[in-house]
């Protein structure tokens, strides 16, 4: 599947599908592509089906990407399998603050 990134209000985003390292790179240059002009926005993540270690880091790098534009990103419907990897590569505290 094809993974995306969908706008669905001013302050709402989605990803969609699976965020591997097969998707990740033409993940990645539409995320460059999006202003962040909200102060804060939701990033939903209720209909990504899979992720790995390189759509981990794809995501810390896209909250790193938000805050340099002045945006807080808060997560939600955060996945049980992207929560045991916050735990495996130690990146509780980093991704603390947005969920």
């Amino acid at each position: 599947m094809v993974a995306k990134l969908e706008q669905r209000t001013d302050t709402t985003l989605a990803l969609v599908g699976n965020i591997d390292r097969d998707t990740v790179p033409e993940l990645w240059r539409t995320i460059q592509t999006v202003s962040f002009t909200q102060p804060e926005v939701k990033l939903e993540l209720k209909q990504v089906e899979r992720f790995d270690s390189a759509g981990l880091v794809m995501l810390i790098h896209l909250l790193e990407h938000a805050k340099n534009r002045k945006c807080h990103i808060m997560l939600s419907f955060v996945p049980d399998e992207l929560n045991i990897l916050f735990q495996l590569y130690n990146v509780e505290s980093v991704i603390e603050k947005h969920i």
